[in-house]
């Protein structure tokens, strides 16, 4: 019997969650997903070291950001490895800011196709914030598509649904984190863990309604998790867990499946209208702000590693 990550394969489409070449040409995913925590990490892989001093050069010659200069490098990398798409982040800190978080955009692809990328294979990353969806809104309309990430609640998701984006990465395992967090006594295994019931919410909602939004199932704590929802239109595994899958001869059984009953889609939420369901969602408002900040600053500590391993 194949193992349980050939299985998921054949129900699932596996993306690599780590900017690890290594990593990425063992267990052969369709695409890869990177953040600047990603990338941090993968600064201290010995392959990457050559594009540190290229990026550094390339930032001062064109007067943009080493972040976008390094992500972009980087992200060309990756697609000789992939077949699908590779996710590249903006800038975090441009996450409430709907005109800043577009340039950054444009930015990013300019230098992946400068670069010798396929700007095709490309989804930029934005923050499930109401700017970073009404950036990704426009920017889908120019042809570039987008990963909105950070995504903790249903409010999140029906406004990614209304914008038209290409897919949107909801975390299981930092909602499980918030729950546990709150209630340490409580069971959250198997079919009791938030972050699992969130994705499954979003995924009927999506596919009763015919949205084309790919679900990326992503942040996962356990193997739990991934097979709770074997099924979805894609996960985003860690290396760790996918050598985990790789390991386990038992069979997985498949949890989600399109085959909905078709229901008409609702009113898309005005502004006002997502503000005030997001503030009511504690979980939801409490991890987008910690992941944005998170991201800052590893960004930040980015940032400056590059600066001293290049003056």
């Amino acid at each position: 019997m194949s193992n349980k990550l050939e299985q998921l394969k054949h129900m699932t489409l596996v993306v690599a969650d780590t900017g690890d070449l290594d990593a990425i040409r063992r267990y052969q995913p369709t695409d890869a997903t990177t953040n600047p925590s990603l990338l941090l990490q993968a600064l201290e892989l010995p392959a990457y070291q050559p594009l540190l001093q290229q990026a550094w050069q390339e930032a001062k010659e064109s007067q943009i950001s080493v972040y976008d200069s390094f992500a972009a490098l980087l992200a060309c990398q990756v697609q000789k490895q992939v077949p699908g798409y590779v996710s590249v982040e903006v800038d975090a800190r441009t996450s409430f800011d709907t005109q800043a978080s577009l340039e950054r955009a444009r930015q990013l692809i300019a230098g992946i196709q400068k670069a010798g990328g396929d700007p095709k294979r490309i989804l930029i990353k934005l923050a499930s914030t109401w700017e970073g969806i009404k950036a990704a809104e426009q920017l889908e309309k120019e042809g570039i598509r987008c990963n909105l990430t950070l995504l903790f609640g249903f409010t999140q998701a029906r406004a990614c649904a209304d914008a038209g984006v290409t897919l949107i990465s909801p975390f299981v395992g930092r909602i499980l984190d918030w729950y546990r967090a709150q209630n340490p006594e409580a069971d959250y295994a198997g079919s009791q863990d938030p972050g699992v019931q969130s994705v499954q919410r979003i995924y009927r909602y999506y596919k009763e309604r015919n949205y084309k939004t790919i679900i990326m199932g992503a942040s996962f704590r356990n193997l739990e998790e991934i097979e709770a929802l074997a099924g979805c239109d894609r996960l985003t595994i860690s290396p760790k867990l996918l050598a985990e899958l790789e390991a386990d001869p038992e069979h997985l059984e498949r949890q989600l499946s399109p085959q909905q009953p078709p229901q008409d889609k609702e009113t898309a939420l005005t502004e006002a209208e997502f503000r005030l369901a997001l503030n009511d969602d504690a979980m939801a408002t409490e991890k987008l702000a910690d992941g944005i900040r998170r991201f800052i600053v590893d960004l930040e500590k980015l940032e400056a590693q590059i600066e001293k391993a290049c003056r």
